[in-house]
């Protein structure tokens, strides 16, 4: 199994920022290869969003499923279809800098195991192997990853600043 943990701070409080983390369906402003995210239940736990993503000349759409939610401190999933994968968004209080009364540190973890994907749910181009496959896109997880709590925190400040990420782990 492989892991992505890596975290930053938004200068907002624990229960400004959960909502943001929660609302799947604004996630295709994070990341140029989620195009769409279509939600089934109310948002609670239980509720499944089919992520269609899109990348080189791949498609694929994972099915998500919120596992568990602990205002405003956690959320978990898990993909349900085709790939061994499941994760959390945490969020702890952290005191801000200076010149920010509260803040929040925003944790991303995911960990999965890019050779359990079901070949046949991918729609592979002639002579394209699942081994070449994920020789291509886990390095670029990491840095997908980065962009999404990039673009999460101007989303939650209401603009775009250097955010500093930390990697706590990576594949």
């Amino acid at each position: 199994m492989d892991r992505i943990l890596l975290s930053t701070v938004a200068h907002r409080p624990p229960e400004d920022v959960f909502p943001y983390v929660r609302s799947f369906v604004d996630y295709p402003r994070y990341t140029d290869h989620l195009k769409e995210v279509r939600v089934h239940g109310d948002g609670d736990v239980g509720s499944v969003y089919d992520l269609r993503l899109a990348w080189w000349k791949l498609s694929y759409t994972a099915r998500s499923k919120v596992t568990a939610i602990d205002a405003p401190e956690s959320l978990e999933w898990r993909l349900v279809n085709d790939i061994d994968a499941r994760g959390e968004w945490r969020v702890e209080p952290e005191p801000g800098p200076a010149d920010v009364e509260t803040a929040s540190r925003i944790y991303f973890d995911a960990v999965y195991d890019p050779y359990s994907a079901d070949e046949s749910a991918l729609s592979l181009p002639r002579f394209v192997s699942l081994d070449w496959v994920v020789r291509k896109v886990k390095p670029r997880l990491l840095d997908e990853a980065e962009t999404v709590v990039e673009r999460l925190v101007a989303d939650i400040e209401g603009q775009r600043r250097d955010v500093e990420l930390t990697v706590h782990e990576m594949p």
